[in-house]
Order: structure tokens, then C-alpha cells, then sequence
């Protein structure tokens, strides 16, 4: 079993983040985007990924190659992007006939990972939305077995959508649904899509079963990429080194608080993650994210995404401020 990621995207829903950081590695809890979906993965059991990489790919590489140095990895990079049928097809010679769990590089989500990947049959992850016209959607029969898949349908007729991990045993039929797809142009909102190259094997034969996640966690924009911080700060608890003292300092719970930070007369949480290297002083932080190697001073961030490298001096803001940034709000 191999696992793929595609992480190929650049994020533009969340820039001015992602223009010099990619999606999967901003922080999140203590950890980043990437490594929550990865840990998962390693931890039941799977050792060897495949990671389609293009905007901003070396700071990917390098990361992977720093966190995970026990991994067999391999990095596909993906010069045209043209969805993720098209950036799957480019790991064709590296998976061979291998089974594969494709894992979309934003993709957060609760479940039985060893459940899925012990399955008999191929299976795609579902949950139920208000609204399915913006993700593929499954339609199902009442045996749990998908009878047609469709790529944001302007006329849902099921609320199910998947949410971006798909176990598929049939690795062959996956090719070839992809290359015949991609040969004869069949596009779906002008990208080559994962979903229609599915509704191919499903429309061939193969039988492709759902699973519905407990919980998924929007990684997409600022708004929702705060509100999934605070859950998965309370999931997975305080990340404070327990040498900090912080002066004149409190810390409301849950925060994450990364390595070598000098926080003083400050006043930090609640649903608050701070990178490494960071330094706080006479300010009032929460419900936000704050990058590493940032420098804020006499501030108040309430619902914030701070990015790397950043100085900010000044008064009560909301904001979203990409890296490498120097603000003075006095």
C-alpha cells in the first residue's frame, strides 16, 4: 500500500499566505496541515508516499525530508496543473499495481484509517453537506456501494460528498479510466477530476464502497482554517514545553506555543497557535495563528492568520498578513 498527496496547489484562497508558503505547511495545532494527514497515515501502518508537488514544492521536499526521515518518499512534480486526475496520472510508474490511499493534500478528517485500509473493497470517504454543489458527490445505493459519482453537480441528487480520501484496490482500472479521460479531453469545470475518472471504474465494474468520516476539518480559507485550529487545539490538547515561563504572562487554554518563543506582559488564548521563534510583548492574542519568527508588540488579534517573518507594532486589528511582512500600526 502506498499513499499519495497531492499538494500541487496554490492555495489562492488563502493568500497572501501562499504565495510564499505552501497550503499543507501552515500550523495548525502544533503541527501543520500536512503532518496531521501524514501521522495518520504512517501510524496505521503505511511507510511508503508519493507527494505531487509544483507551487513552492522544494519547501515540501524539504520538509517531509526533515519530519520524516524513516519514510520511503517520492515527489512527482506537476508543471501544469490540471486537477488531480491529471496530477495522479503522473504517478502511474511509481505505483505499478500497487493499492494506493490518495489523500488530498488539505484534506483533515476523523476516521478508522486501518478500518479503511483493511477493507476488501475500494472506498471513498463521504460526509453529509447543506449543500454538495460545490464538491463531488456520491450517489449511493442501500448496501453502502456508490452507483455514480459526480464533480459539482448543479443538481445534487445526493447530499453526500466526498471529502478527498479515496482507498482504491484497482489501481490498474484507475489508469486506465485516467488516461482515457485525459486522452478524449473529458473535463469537469475545466480540470481532469478524480471523481469522473472513478465514475469510470464504478460504470465499468469495480466496486467502490463509501465510509463516512466523523469529522473534516475545512482547511480551505482563513474563516474556516481558524475555526478547524480551535477544534483540533481542544482535540489534541495544550503544546507548551513545560521549561516555558512566560513573564507577567497568561495563557488561556488551548494553545500551541512552538519552540524558542519569548513571550512577556501578554495575554495569549484562547484557540491560539504560535510558531517557532516567535517573540510577544504587551499584547492581547486570540482565536488566530501566528507563523514563526514573527515579532508582534502592543497589539490585539482577535481571528487573525499572522504569517512568517512578521513585525507587527500597533493597535486592535483583525488581520490576515502574508510572510515577510513589517507593519506599524502606531
Amino acid at each position: 500500500m502506498k499513499a499519495i498527496i497531492p499538494v500541487a496547489g496554490a492555495g489562492t484562497k488563502l493568500r497572501p499566505h501562499t504565495y510564499t508558503q505552501p497550503k499543507a505547511l501552515i500550523p495548525m495545532a502544533g503541527k501543520t496541515i500536512l503532518s496531521i494527514i501524514v501521522d495518520q497515515l504512517r501510524d496505521a501502518g503505511i511507510s511508503e508516499f508519493i507527494f505531487i508537488v509544483g507551487y513552492l514544492g522544494d519547501k515540501i521536499r524539504d520538509y517531509v525530508k526533515a519530519n520524516y526521515p524513516d519514510l520511503l518518499v517520492h515527489f512527482v512534480f506537476q508543471n501544469d496543473r490540471q486537477g488531480i486526475g491529471h496530477a495522479l496520472k503522473l504517478t502511474k510508474e511509481i505505483v505499478d499495481d500497487d493499492e494506493v490511499m490518495v489523500v488530498l493534500g488539505d484534506t483533515i478528517c476523523e476516521y478508522d484509517v486501518k478500518k479503511v485500509l483493511d477493507s476488501p473493497e475500494s472506498m471513498l470517504g463521504v460526509k453529509k453537506v447543506d449543500d454538495p454543489r460545490d464538491f463531488g458527490v456520491a450517489e449511493i445505493d442501500s448496501d453502502g456501494f456508490v452507483t455514480h459519482l459526480v464533480e459539482k453537480p448543479q443538481i445534487p441528487k445526493s447530499n453526500m460528498a466526498l471529502v478527498g480520501i479515496y482507498k482504491i484496490k484497482e489501481t490498474p482500472q484507475l489508469f486506465e479510466c485516467l488516461d482515457k479521460n485525459i486522452s478524449q479531453g473529458l473535463r469537469s469545470h475545466g480540470e481532469y477530476s478524480i471523481t469522473d475518472a472513478l465514475d469510470c471504474m464504478i460504470q465499468n465494474g469495480n466496486q467502490v464502497k463509501v465510509f463516512k468520516v466523523d469529522s473534516w476539518f475545512d482547511c480551505g480559507k482563513k474563516e474556516t482554517l481558524l475555526d478547524s485550529n480551535a477544534t483540533l487545539l481542544r482535540k489534541f490538547g495544550d503544546n507548551i514545553e513545560n521549561h516555558y515561563s512566560f513573564e507577567n504572562t497568561v495563557i488561556i487554554h488551548p494553545v500551541s506555543i512552538g519552540k524558542n518563543c519569548e513571550i512577556k506582559n501578554s495575554i495569549i488564548g484562547p484557540n491560539v497557535t504560535v510558531g517557532d521563534n516567535t517573540t510577544i510583548d504587551f499584547s492581547i492574542i486570540k482565536h488566530s495563528i501566528i507563523g514563526s519568527f514573527s515579532n508582534l508588540f502592543d497589539i490585539v488579534l482577535d481571528y487573525s492568520l499572522i504569517g512568517s517573518d512578521t513585525s507587527i507594532r500597533g493597535e486592535t486589528r483583525t488581520l490576515n498578513i502574508g510572510d515577510n511582512t513589517n507593519i506599524d500600526l502606531g
